[in-house]
């Protein structure tokens, strides 16, 4: 049986306060999914594991439903290939490899946003700062860090609806997850 690496990003967990899913009981409940080679990486609901479903959208909904029953409360999913991650790095139109990693972010979309949905912005108010839309994802160049961010307070305020999901990592992020979904061949 053929297995594909895969990265599970939980929204909105492990910050604030609010929504705690402690990585180790993460780990736990993707094995007893029946998924292999499990790992987390940091404590902000990343998780990296190996499936022979081939069906991202099925895999996010399992774990939101598994999350739920187990703490009690709903969490958004996005689960995402290998190939779909390096695709979106190696995509990235801003200079990466010159940046600090808190200076670049990707919120990744659980469908398609077009640029119709980012009008609002007057993107010469927020300059140096800039965004670029990606394959489901929004590259965000923040040059003094994400918390700083009046690009990034717009965007939040005005975050695509219609039951779009929508989760952001740092730049470092992104690579380890490149990395981690690498290091787990088909």
């Amino acid at each position: 049986m053929t297995t594909k690496a895969y990265a599970a990003l939980l929204r909105g967990v492990n910050v604030s306060g609010h929504k705690r899913v402690p990585m180790a009981e993460l780990r736990t409940l993707l094995t007893d999914l029946g998924h292999g080679d499990v790992r987390t990486y940091l404590q902000t609901g990343n998780a990296v594991f190996t499936s022979a479903l081939d069906d991202e959208q099925a895999l996010a909904a399992r774990l939101e439903q598994a999350v739920e029953e187990r703490f009690g409360f709903g969490v958004d999913v996005l689960v995402r290939d290998h190939a779909y991650l390096r695709a979106v790095a190696d995509s990235c139109p801003f200079p990466a490899a010159s940046l600090e990693g808190r200076q670049l972010h990707v919120t990744y979309f659980s469908e398609p946003v077009t640029a119709s949905r980012l009008a609002f912005l007057d993107a010469a108010m927020y300059l140096p700062e800039e965004c670029r839309l990606g394959d489901r994802a929004l590259y965000l160049y923040t040059p003094g860090g994400l918390g700083r961010s009046r690009l990034a307070e717009a965007l939040t305020r005005s975050a695509p609806a219609d039951g779009v999901i929508a989760t952001t990592r740092n730049w470092n992020t992104v690579v380890k997850l490149v990395e981690l979904t690498r290091a787990h061949p088909a």
